[in-house]
């Protein structure tokens, strides 16, 4: 697994006007190729009378899918340089879709590429971005009268706390980076005497 991607940080629209042509960037987060082409049928719904709404996603923390599509334009001029853009700013779990309304002045292949890869940068700029760190999430297991301070302890010193469970003992789903396992055991056994218990589990992510 990849240790950190970067996402949109929230949906939203750009728009810029090139030679008369007005080009808007719709960009969101998309969890599975689904959500994806879920959302460019969607905003192909409201454009419908645009001249092109071509799209580029990229799903997947190390981009294992990545589709693009022209829509008309030239072959390679538009849903290509929108790929490229996304994934040299290091994009996963996002969707573009760039609607032309044609002005009357022919951009040219260059141009073409320039405004659809163009627009993409200028609405990721607009938009802002998050970084997305991997975590392993484990569960630590102890008695009702250290829980309290142990959660407090564990929020005010930046830990992710995912959930917190009330049984016999108190358990509290928490995510740390891989290399910090060590350095946590180590204070999760000096804070309570020895008497917490740590079990790790799988990986998930989370914000940086």
């Amino acid at each position: 697994m990849q240790d950190e991607y970067r996402t949109v940080a929230r949906a939203g629209v750009h728009e810029t006007e090139i030679n008369r042509s007005r080009f808007l960037c719709s960009l969101a987060p998309a969890a599975t190729e689904e959500e994806a082409q879920a959302f460019v049928a969607a905003v192909r719904r409201e454009h419908a009378d645009a001249t092109h709404n071509c799209y580029a996603y990229v799903i997947g923390a190390d981009a294992s899918v990545q589709k693009a599509s022209d829509d008309g334009e030239p072959g390679g001029t538009a849903g290509v340089p929108m790929l490229q853009m996304l994934t040299r700013r290091d994009m996963r779990y996002v969707v573009a879709v760039v609607t032309r309304y044609y002005g009357g002045v022919k951009l040219g292949a260059g141009g073409l590429i320039r405004a659809y890869g163009g627009v993409v940068g200028e609405a990721l700029d607009a938009l802002g971005t998050l970084t997305r760190r991997r975590f392993r999430i484990a569960v630590v297991t102890v008695d009702h009268q250290r829980a309290g301070k142990i959660e407090n302890d564990l929020r005010s010193t930046g830990r992710e706390v995912r959930d917190v469970r009330y049984g016999e003992r108190v358990e509290i789903e928490i995510g740390l980076p891989d290399a910090d396992v060590p350095s946590f055991r180590a204070w999760l056994a000096d804070a309570t005497a020895g008497t917490a218990g740590f079990t790790p589990g799988g990986e998930a992510y989370g914000d940086a």
